[in-house]
């Protein structure tokens, strides 16, 4: 038996756009008339041909998906990664069936549980416990097999106070939790999640993401789409890389990611925005960083800066950072000094310069924290990004190529002459 699970060829999703016309500041009736009688006529049409009707003026095709074809197999886990329209939700409402293809055929082996958007599946009007016996239903599952399961459902999206509510009073975060919860609990051979995570609190997409690497253990098969990379990368094998509406690459996530954050790594010398950038840890909130600039030269030194708002009156401030690889792993840490704040002080430019020659090839993330203290006594942080900045290490051109499994690190060894340090060491007597 094949262990293919997924397979699309060919796939494509047109849609038909309407436009008007720009306003004339004349109009005579004749033009109303025929204009009426031509949408008239287009919207009979689109009802025969069983398609919604488009109004407008002018009419434009778009392709959100063309000619997709890839295979996924049971108990992979695949990325799906891409620029915003790319495609990708499209793509996972073609494969969970909401939506038909207009060009070519998907094959899809074994039940389907998806969680593309807030509110997918769920009826407003029904309590959540009526709500997760219908999913249940919905996937093909008898209600002693939901009954068996009810109980780490509630417990997985701690709802317990509000299980004999309508879902539609529920908050969009309650309503991810019991939705991703009834998902990924009632066993679907086939678990497909769009962004929706993003919704919840740091601490419930870290659990997601757990219950997600459970579910691939169990043999199961799991389509993740996400913006968040790191995410990505810990926890998928392979991806899908998706270029307005066409595949660009399917293969390994490491270099899906390399191709996706081509576009996004920033340039030596350029500042990145990031005072809009999700902060997933609790801070004290006297400091905000705005901008984050990294410099590299030839020499491997890299010089990170960071600038920013100060809030509240500080003796003192300072920045630390760590950087990691695409998976989210560590490769090492700096706590810069603290540089001292006069009580007049509203803004702070801090920058650190490290030696990073011995990075190996490949693509790097920055965490970054602005605080007081370092790793020798008692630290208060200010501000933390994570992932705020991505860039390419190894600026060794001598090694063309370097496989991850050789780690982070590369270490320039210096030959000895081995006999001669034995006699030195032991000299004869």
């Amino acid at each position: 038996m094949s262990d293919v699970v997924i397979r699309a060829e060919g796939l494509g999703k047109r849609y038909l756009i309407g436009h008007q016309a720009t306003a004339e500041r004349y109009t005579a009736l004749r033009d109303v008339i025929a204009r009426g009688a031509r949408g008239l006529a287009r919207s009979a049409a689109d009802l025969l041909r069983g398609r919604p009707p488009v109004t407008g003026d002018s009419i434009e095709e778009v392709w959100a998906l063309k000619d997709v074809s890839f295979e996924v197999k049971r108990g992979e886990v695949v990325g799906i990664i891409g620029r915003n329209g790319a495609g990708k939700s499209v793509l996972l409402k073609i494969l969970s069936r909401i939506t038909e293809p207009t060009a070519g055929r998907v094959t899809i082996r074994g039940r389907v549980a998806s969680l593309l958007e807030v509110g997918t599946g769920f009826h407003p009007e029904l309590t959540g416990r009526e709500n997760i016996y219908l999913n249940g239903a919905i996937l093909g599952m008898s209600r002693a097999e939901i009954r068996a399961k009810f109980d780490e459902i509630v417990a997985f999206a701690e709802v317990e106070r509000f299980l004999d509510t309508p879902v539609k009073r529920y908050s969009s975060g309650m309503y991810v939790r019991l939705a991703f919860a009834v998902a990924a609990h009632l066993e679907p051979e086939i678990l497909v999640v769009d962004e929706v995570l993003a919704v919840g609190d740091a601490e419930f997409q870290k659990r997601c993401l757990g219950k997600m690497r459970d579910v691939a253990r169990g043999g199961r098969t799991v389509l993740f789409v996400s913006h968040n990379i790191g995410a990505v990368a810990r926890l998928t094998g392979s991806a899908l890389f998706l270029q307005n509406g066409v595949l660009s690459f399917a293969g390994p996530t490491t270099r899906a990611v390399q191709l996706y954050l081509g576009d996004t790594t920033t340039e030596s010398g350029d500042w990145v925005d990031v005072s809009n950038a999700p902060r997933p840890f609790l801070t004290d909130g006297k400091a905000k960083i705005d901008g984050v600039r990294l410099t590299s030269d030839r020499t491997g030194v890299l010089v990170i800066e960071a600038r920013g708002g100060i809030l509240e009156p500080l003796p003192g401030i300072r920045m630390s950072f760590t950087i990691c690889r695409p998976d989210g792993g560590p490769v090492g840490s700096c706590f810069g000094h603290e540089s001292p704040v006069s009580p007049t002080d509203r803004h702070f430019h801090l920058g650190v310069k490290i030696d990073a020659s011995q990075l190996a090839p490949g693509l790097y993330c920055l965490a970054l924290a602005v605080g007081q203290g370092d790793h020798r006594r008692q630290r208060e942080e200010h501000d933390i990004l994570n992932e705020c900045l991505w860039f390419e290490g190894g600026l060794d051109q001598t090694i063309r190529e370097w496989s991850p499994d050789w780690g982070p690190i590369i270490f320039r060894p210096e030959m000895i002459d081995v006999e001669e340090r034995n006699r030195t060491a032991h000299p004869a007597t």
